[in-house]
């Protein structure tokens, strides 16, 4: 058990975790009790459910928490925004080093079939089936900068102000933190002149391609850097499609996967 939940949660993993988690004390002036599971163990549950895609009582018992205690760890957390500031912290981590490139960003999306929830819509691509969103914007290496969640009728468009809102200011090697980046692409859905005006007044430079104007061949020459991400993300199971009814438990997932990304690329 050891041995897996210290190759699911590395030291240095759990050194960055620890500096986000809340401190839990539990106090029993009366005595007795079980100990409280270690936040180690149900990390590692934590990260094998997102991973592997099993649901919650599926897991099993070599982690030593049973699943209603990981589960409810998980919702804490989530409510907490414990994974946002570890995603956070992570990517404070890669640009104090150095390792985000920030002079060509890219943007995009990707539909997944979701339950019954908020943050769901029919999915146009889908045959009208409910489905659910996930908006983000990476660096020019891949690394998630901004992610969110929509239902799956949302135009890819309306994505686009929210994600550059949503970039944290990350830690620069040198000089102050930064949070704008030099150059963004998109693809033909992002083709309107308002959102073009709206980066130009933030003195972001935009490659949007121009529907019936430009071929679709040549726009994966600086995307697929995103679309690669979004391959990624599918390397966590949990998000083939989207089990959870409440939205934050479905965006804890997304950042999840997101943190998992950025700490592979801290540690390679």
């Amino acid at each position: 058990m050891t041995d897996l939940v210290e190759r699911l949660v590395p030291d240095e993993l759990w050194v960055l975790f620890r500096r986000v988690v809340p401190p839990t004390e539990v106090i029993r002036p009366q005595g007795g009790g079980r100990r409280r599971a270690g936040d180690r163990a149900c990390l590692a549950a934590i990260i094998f459910v997102a991973t592997s895609g099993c649901t919650w009582r599926q897991l099993p018992p070599v982690f030593g928490p049973a699943w209603p205690t990981v589960y409810r760890r998980f919702a804490q957390w989530s409510r907490d925004r414990v994974w946002a500031r570890l995603y956070r912290v992570i990517l404070d981590e890669l640009g104090a080093r150095g390792e985000l490139d920030w002079s060509r960003c890219a943007i995009d999306s990707v539909s997944v079939r979701a339950a019954k929830g908020p943050l769901t819509g029919p999915n146009p691509t889908d045959r009208g089936k409910p489905g659910s969103k996930i908006h983000l914007i990476t660096d020019r290496n891949g690394v998630p900068l901004s992610l969110g969640i929509s239902g799956a009728n949302v135009h890819d468009s309306l994505g686009l102000e929210p994600l550059v809102r949503g970039i944290p200011p990350i830690r620069s090697r040198r000089g102050p933190r930064r949070r704008r980046p030099a150059k963004l692409h998109a693809d033909k859905g992002y083709d309107y002149d308002h959102l073009r005006k709206w980066l130009r007044e933030r003195r972001i430079r935009h490659r949007i391609a121009r529907k019936g104007i430009e071929s679709s061949t040549r726009l994966g020459r600086h995307r697929w850097v995103v679309e690669r991400t979004v391959s990624w993300l599918a390397g966590c199971r949990r998000l083939h499609r989207r089990y959870e009814r409440k939205a934050e438990h479905f965006l804890a997932f997304v950042g999840i996967a997101a943190a998992l990304i950025s700490y592979r690329r801290l540690t390679n």
